[in-house]
């Protein structure tokens, strides 16, 4: 199986998961499946795991996030 079949069956596998989650918490394990595949494209060319690939991708969503919702909370002051 290629990387990129084994990051489509992860993903899969964890939007099924998703769906036996309890109602309140699916959004959340919807939202992983997105992140998983967001930058699956670019993990392919330097993973040769396709679970690395997912894990890659979805941490580079979360610092992503963070970094932005850090920008966000910065205090901004007039010169």
């Amino acid at each position: 199986m290629s990387v990129r079949q084994g990051v489509n069956s992860i993903a899969e596998r964890w939007a099924r998961s998703a769906r036996a989650l309890k109602k309140e918490d699916r959004p959340y394990g919807e939202a992983l499946v997105r992140l998983a595949k967001m930058h699956s494209s670019e993990a392919f060319a330097g993973c040769d795991d396709a679970l690395e690939g997912v894990v890659f991708s979805v941490l580079v969503e979360i610092v992503k996030r963070q970094n932005q919702a850090d920008r966000e909370e910065e205090p901004r002051v007039d010169p």
